[in-house]
């Protein structure tokens, strides 16, 4: 399938690629000759350069934003949802366009850009109802005539440093509850999909202009790891939500607690499906295969590692080496592929050492990988799914590799297997399939999986945004998206009213004059 991606870049706005920054509806250029080019994995084009913000640009955001959020704060919350209500009927209009264009940038099928385009949607229309609640609570004072309640006030700038791998899906998480919560934005996009933010950039600008919103309520920087560090080291940022590996998440991390700042860290997954003795073998098989190389295994909610009773293991395996032989890999832009191209070579590089490694370690493939090549895979980012018997304890099955390599490891009981889910570093996201009540329920107990996400008959990846989305360990702690994740974009104070005409003090506390 060939795409006209200028017709669709022009569709979503997009005349002039080159702009290094914009607070709204200023698109400011820079005097760096600082560049990045963003190529697509699907073909290896180059799809445009786009310019890198210097430092004073980063400023003039910051500043811009500051001046914006003494205004915004003032309008009423459900006015600030009716724009992202707005916001969310612009992504409808141009769910095809944007969907698209994530797809060819990052290289994921068209049917998950176009789910990632409508998780921004459904997070618009989430935000939309909070817009309405932000609730605070009221206690009962000790003290006669006195009132205490709870209230939640907005933060200011936040700051959003988003990965490749969900390009603008994770930016509309954050930035729907930001606003509702009168916060104001900066958004940092990966530097391997800088088009997918200018897009979205474009279709929200038309909403604020409409909307009379103050310049510097929504902000784009272009630029790379030198804008992370100065967002994270910046007091005039109190909230920095962080997007990428485990790695990049503890520099932000250290970066931004060292100044007492607050961050929301999203980082690494190293997830695994518990398959029991009493599960249904073809619908674990579909969780197991989509969950393993959707997004070339490149979703922090990839299933990394299938846990496999040993009655089940021969029977099982045969099924799993089945389906991965019918996989079609090829243009994500393709609706009959199933696995697009790595984002890029660096990936590649990353996916043949972690094989390497793994079969070093003592690991036995039983579905081979390799790049492909051909006229089909120009691109040189193409690889095969690979499956491979490995123990728990190998330091490459530790390690989150970015690919579609999925991981075989065999046990007895159930302990076992709960043991050998939670033994890694990482906690994002967890599954066991079973039709056995007790095993369901001890998997979900505080004996069971320690992951932030843990799923019974449903597979580690494809998530709702209804629920908090986050993990635990090296995962970060962070919490996006739905239930009360709006929380973290806000401050709590604490409210006591005296209605008496007396000064009683807590606990009793006599203080006459």
């Amino acid at each position: 399938m060939k795409t006209n991606i200028n017709a669709v870049l022009k569709q979503l706005g997009i005349e002039e690629i080159n702009p290094a920054y914009s607070t709204g509806s200023n698109w400011g250029k820079t005097n760096s000759e600082k560049a990045i080019e963003s190529q697509s994995p699907v073909d290896g084009k180059k799809i445009a350069s786009v310019q890198v913000a210097a430092e004073k640009d980063y400023n003039f955001v910051v500043e811009t934003a500051q001046k914006a959020f003494l205004e915004w704060r003032k309008v009423p919350a459900p006015k600030r949802g009716e724009m992202v209500r707005q916001f969310g009927e612009a992504l409808r209009i141009n769910k095809e366009a944007l969907g698209t264009l994530v797809s060819y940038e990052m290289g994921k099928s068209l049917q998950e850009g176009f789910g990632e385009v409508q998780e921004m949607i459904d997070i618009c229309d989430f935000a939309v109802g909070l817009s309405r609640q932000l609730y605070g609570l009221t206690m009962h004072s000790e003290r006669p005539n006195h009132r205490m309640y709870e209230q939640w006030h907005p933060l200011g700038i936040v700051g959003i440093i988003s990965a490749f791998n969900f390009p603008v899906a994770v930016w509309a998480w954050n930035t729907a509850l930001a606003w509702v919560c009168g916060n104001v934005c900066i958004w940092k996009p990966s530097e391997k999909t800088p088009l997918t933010a200018i897009a979205c950039q474009h279709i929200i600008e038309k909403v604020l202009i409409a909307n009379e919103v103050p310049e510097g309520v929504c902000n784009l920087i272009i630029g790379d790891r030198i804008v992370g560090e100065l967002m994270s080291n910046d007091g005039r940022v109190p909230l920095v939500s962080a997007t990428g590996s485990t790695r990049m998440g503890k520099a932000v991390g250290a970066a931004v607690g060292a100044r007492l700042g607050k961050s929301l860290l999203e980082l690494g997954g190293n997830n695994a499906i518990i398959i029991s003795k009493d599960a249904d073998l073809d619908m674990s098989i579909i969780g197991a295969v989509f969950g393993a190389v959707g997004t070339a295994g490149q979703r922090c909610t990839t299933t990394r590692r299938l846990i496999i009773h040993e009655s089940v293991y021969d029977n099982f395996v045969a099924k799993l080496v089945k389906a991965y032989g019918q996989l079609r890999i090829g243009d994500p832009l393709d609706q009959h592929n199933h696995v697009g191209p790595l984002i890029d070579k660096d990936a590649v590089a990353s996916y043949l050492d972690s094989i390497e490694k793994c079969k070093a370690e003592g690991g036995k493939f039983i579905v081979e990988g390799g790049v492909l090549s051909g006229a089909d895979y120009t691109s040189g980012c193409y690889v095969k799914p690979c499956i491979a018997e490995v123990k728990n304890d190998y330091k490459i099955v530790q390690h989150e590799t970015f690919a579609p390599i999925l991981y075989l490891i065999k046990y007895t009981a159930l302990d076992e297997a709960i043991a050998l889910q939670n033994g890694v570093p990482q906690g994002l996201s967890s599954a066991i399939m079973t039709l056995n009540l007790r095993e369901a329920e001890q998997f979900l107990s505080a004996q069971g999986s320690d992951c932030g996400i843990a799923n019974v008959n449903i597979g580690t990846s494809g998530a709702e945004i209804g629920g908090a989305f986050g993990g635990e360990k090296e995962t970060g702690g962070g919490r996006e998206s739905g239930s009360d994740a709006w929380k973290a974009y806000m401050r709590r104070q604490t409210n006591t009213i005296n209605y008496a005409n007396t000064l009683p003090l807590a606990q009793g506390i006599k203080f006459d004059l």
